[in-house]
């Protein structure tokens, strides 16, 4: 009897060291556990260019979010060439090309980039400002050439309107003049069409003079025009590190601040472009005016001709009555005499 109960109370132990070996698990997953409990899961980051964003007392509060839509606006086209009369190199050419470059550059940093035109055709400056407008949280970049009558005249220039552009056309024009081998003109601010009318921070680029012989040699150049897209690209990613003021060029020879940049105010400046289209449609008003002043006269010309025919023909049939009847007269007064000698 005892024999059995020692025999019942083994088996009732092994029983019980059989089920809590089998409800522990083994060493080896109990390590994989605590890796996997211990690995941190990665967050989810924003798709935004590889730029630090600095604090936001060192930069303007317009760039404390950078925008990445960029629509890039190449200069003229089509039947507008460009620049002036008896020009050698056509400027709607190496705008497209500095255009089509700074594409290719912001695609590859992550940008999305829109162009107003992709071909040598015409866009009319209301449909560029509309384009631009179209994008929310965008910014504007139109790149043109310079020209002159003065051969001599050469240099970078970097133009805005609005208070908000300034930050973007210091960084733009803070590497294009840095990097290119000809004068700083500095930057200014006109109100040009595109700058004027569009709703987003805006600027417009003059890369060099094609009337100047060597800064147009330097256009004809592949190497040249695709370091002009690198800086401008720059530029555009460096937009978020201006300082708000031009006091900080210190900090920017150690740090990666961009100065605010001086610009020389040409507001009273008046828009070529406007000036022109004002001056068409004076042109055109005028030529209307002379156009129906024309038909006018013609008209009431026609009217008093109209009215003058037949007083004339009456004038006519008068005057041949009276001659009929002077011819009678005199043909009486010469027949009296024969009449009086026969």
């Amino acid at each position: 009897m005892r024999r059995r109960l020692c025999c019942f109370s083994s088996g009732i132990a092994m029983l019980c060291l059989a089920a809590s070996a089998l409800a522990l698990s083994s060493p080896d997953a109990l390590k994989a556990r605590e890796r996997r409990s211990s690995t941190a899961r990665p967050t989810p980051t924003p798709d935004l260019p590889s730029e630090a964003e600095p604090s936001p007392g060192d930069v303007t509060a317009q760039n404390a979010r950078p925008s990445t839509t960029i629509v890039i606006d190449a200069g003229h086209g089509g039947f507008d060439r460009g620049g002036i009369l008896g020009q050698r190199v056509a400027e709607k050419m190496v705008t497209l090309d500095v255009a089509q470059r700074l594409k290719a550059v912001l695609i590859a940093s992550g940008y999305r980039a829109i162009m107003t035109r992709d071909s040598d055709i015409f866009v009319p400056l209301p449909t560029r400002v509309a384009i631009a407008n179209s994008y929310r949280n965008a910014i504007f970049v139109c790149i043109h050439f310079n020209s002159a009558k003065r051969a001599g005249a050469n240099g970078i220039e970097t133009y805005f309107y609005s208070q908000e552009s300034l930050p973007l056309a210091s960084a733009i024009h803070y590497y294009v003049a840095g990097g290119a081998p000809t004068p700083n003109r500095g930057v200014r601010r006109r109100g040009y069409y595109v700058l004027r009318r569009t709703r987003i921070p805006a600027v417009l680029v003059e890369c060099g003079f094609l009337t100047n012989p060597m800064e147009a040699q330097y256009a004809q150049s592949v190497s040249y025009r695709q370091k002009l897209a690198e800086e401008i690209a720059r530029g555009i990613r460096g937009r978020g590190s201006v300082a708000t003021s031009s006091s900080s060029k210190l900090l920017a020879a150690n740090s990666a601040t961009v100065p605010l940049q001086p610009f020389i105010d040409q507001t009273r400046v008046r828009d070529p472009d406007l000036s022109r289209s004002k001056r068409s449609a004076k042109r055109s008003s005028k030529s209307k005016s002379a156009k129906s002043r024309k038909k006018s006269s013609v008209a009431s010309n026609d009217s008093e001709t109209e009215k003058t025919k037949p007083s004339r023909k009456k004038s006519l049939k008068k005057h041949t009555q009276s001659s009929d009847d002077e011819s009678g007269s005199n043909t009486e007064k010469k027949s009296s005499p024969k009449t009086t000698e026969d």
